[in-house]
């Protein structure tokens, strides 16, 4: 039976009206503008340094290309730095005089250049409503031949992927928002299909015009990839160039788009987790570039007739993760300094991710997307009207945040520790905003269990043990998830989390769901029955990716714990 979902209508009907539309429209002039805005914020900054900022970009770019090349990279990217390095080394390296400074900058103009015609994407609306037509239908066709358990069901029915999409949260406040100011969306990032499912949701339930988005340069060596994503509003990030002249045009970029009224998208955790906890070290970068748009904005109202920016937490929730057992041990081997053998990243193969669809369509597993409160760039919550308010319900001004002597002035200082404040606004409201699923709460459950019982090992230790040698009885599963659930239930009514509907049942059947939805995808699987209905784990690595969900709340703290309450199974050879 189908599940009914509430579709909203569009925001902005006419693609021509669209922010990102109108941007991509006036692209010459954009770039113009990233490359003086970024040639006077770098030669501001490094006046009396320029030779060497330029020598060190120089110096990574050819080892870059040297070490690390791709197919999307451009044919004469080797020529065009070897020229850069011999006029740099002949006309201004090591001298000080006008002559050298004027050389210095033309050089530096020419980088820049080169960065933004590389970044900035365009957005065509035949490319759009092409693939917009093809992804929606290839999904549902997907769905009904994966739910009918065979090919011929492919065209038999009507089914649509978001049957297997919840969306919770205040998501009229946040269309509302749309018609007074810059909306930046912040997602939670678990895996390489947290941008289609987001962009989907966005596109085909919530009605909301295209966003800007950063796509790794990486997926651009895949040639339908890139494409589309050139036409559809992506703007290319090369994760493998660290100088500070291309993280300068790269954040640049992201402000001034802002300024536009592009509405952006981008995870502030900057890769997929690896470690499967919820992100709370936040990269400051692109979250920075919000903070500057807003004091631009209010420096400038005259420019803008919306001169708000709008924060709004993302937090994607699965039951099972494509790449679990790659992420994890790339968190391991990081953390722990071990000799893991490295495993092949199940989330860039064509075939697995098939596979993945194949399996997530023909089970009931869900996936939930939680729409956080919006904030202002301050962190405080506002209303549909874009109205901010502290903790005590007070109306608050944004321009004040900016005003020194009475004026509004732009401070880089101030500006760092309002996203160092935003950016623990945000890392708290993903573990508000979070729907704690009955997979989470298993996995966090029995992997707690087994750490009790072994409490004179460290992790990994406790890693390394056989995993045929336990078995962890279903009463005394149901007891210590009885506990951690009454502890969810007290700080939903409090508002500090969310819990998915299963979360409300008994803890037996919590138990059963949970084990059921982590069992679905894995051929290791992180938990499963026995024919006598207790729980074994094939991997304890798996199973601790999916503990680590919960492990920001301390639920252990809540168990009264039992020496009788794991029984321990020994294996005979």
């Amino acid at each position: 039976m189908s599940k009914e979902v509430n579709i909203y209508p569009r925001i902005i009907e006419r693609i021509e009206d669209w922010p990102i539309y109108r941007l991509s429209k006036d692209r010459a002039e954009f770039v113009r503008e990233i490359d003086e805005a970024t040639f006077q914020r770098i030669a501001g900054k490094h006046r009396k340094d320029l030779s060497d900022v330029l020598a060190k970009t120089i110096y990574q770019e050819r080892i870059r290309i040297k070490e690390d090349p791709w197919k999307v990279d451009p044919p004469n990217d080797r020529s065009f730095w070897n020229r850069i390095s011999r006029r740099l080394i002949k006309k201004s390296l090591d001298r000080d005089d006008a002559e050298a400074k004027a050389e210095n900058e033309q050089i530096l103009r020419k980088i820049i250049h080169r960065y933004s015609e590389e970044i900035v994407g365009t957005f065509q609306i035949s490319t759009f409503r092409f693939a917009q037509r093809f992804l929606t239908a290839f999904f549902n066709r997907i769905f009904n031949a994966a739910v009918g358990r065979s090919l011929r069901a492919m065209f038999r029915g009507k089914r649509n992927l978001f049957e297997r999409l919840n969306i919770v949260g205040d998501v009229e406040t946040v269309r509302s928002l749309f018609q007074h100011g810059t909306v930046v969306v912040v997602p939670t990032h678990n895996s390489n299909l947290d941008s289609i499912l987001v962009g989907y949701a966005m596109d085909q339930i919530l009605g909301l015009p295209s966003f800007s988005y950063g796509a790794g340069l990486n997926l651009y060596n895949f040639g339908p990839a890139a494409y589309y994503m050139n036409r559809l509003g992506a703007y290319r990030v090369d994760r493998r160039k660290k100088n500070s002249v291309y993280l300068e045009t790269l954040k640049t970029m992201s402000r001034l788009s802002m300024q536009r009224g592009v509405n952006s998208l981008f995870f502030p955790g900057g890769t997929r987790s690896r470690s499967g906890e919820i992100e709370t070290d936040l990269k400051m970068g692109l979250l920075g570039t919000a903070v500057e748009a807003q004091r631009a904005m209010v420096m400038q109202p005259e420019l803008n007739s919306r001169p708000k920016v709008f924060i709004v937490p993302l937090v994607i929730c699965y039951n099972f993760v494509l790449e679990a057992p790659f992420l994890i041990e790339q968190h391991l081997r990081n953390t722990g300094k071990e000799n893991y053998l490295r495993l092949r990243d199940e989330g860039k193969s064509v075939r697995s991710w098939f596979r993945f669809i194949w399996r997530f369509f023909s089970t009931t597993s869900d996936i939930t997307l939680s729409v956080g409160k919006p904030m202002d760039i301050l962190g405080n919550f506002v209303d549909a009207q874009g109205r901010s308010f502290d903790k005590y319900g007070n109306e608050l001004d944004i321009r004040e945040y900016f005003l020194a002597k009475g004026e509004i002035n732009e401070d880089r200082q101030r500006e760092e520790e309002y996203t160092k404040l935003l950016a623990e606004r945000v890392a708290t409201r993903y573990l508000v905003e979070n729907v704690v699923l009955s997979s989470h709460l298993i996995a966090h459950a029995v992997f707690e269990m087994l750490s009790h019982l072994n409490p004179k090992l460290d992790l990994f230790g406790i890693l390394r043990l056989p995993h045929d040698d336990y078995l962890f009885p279903f009463r005394a599963v149901e007891e210590v998830v009885e506990q951690m659930q009454l502890k969810l239930l007290e700080w939903e009514k409090a508002g500090q989390i969310k819990l998915a509907p299963e979360l409300h049942a008994t803890p037996a059947e919590i138990v059963r769901d949970g084990v059921k939805n982590l069992g679905i995808y894995h051929t290791e699987k992180p938990l499963q029955f026995t024919k006598d209905g207790d729980i074994v784990s094939s991997d304890f690595r798996v199973l601790y990716f999916y503990h680590n969900r919960l492990s920001k709340y301390h639920l252990h703290k809540a168990v009264h714990w039992k020496a009788e309450e794991i029984e321990v199974l020994k294996v005979e050879d």
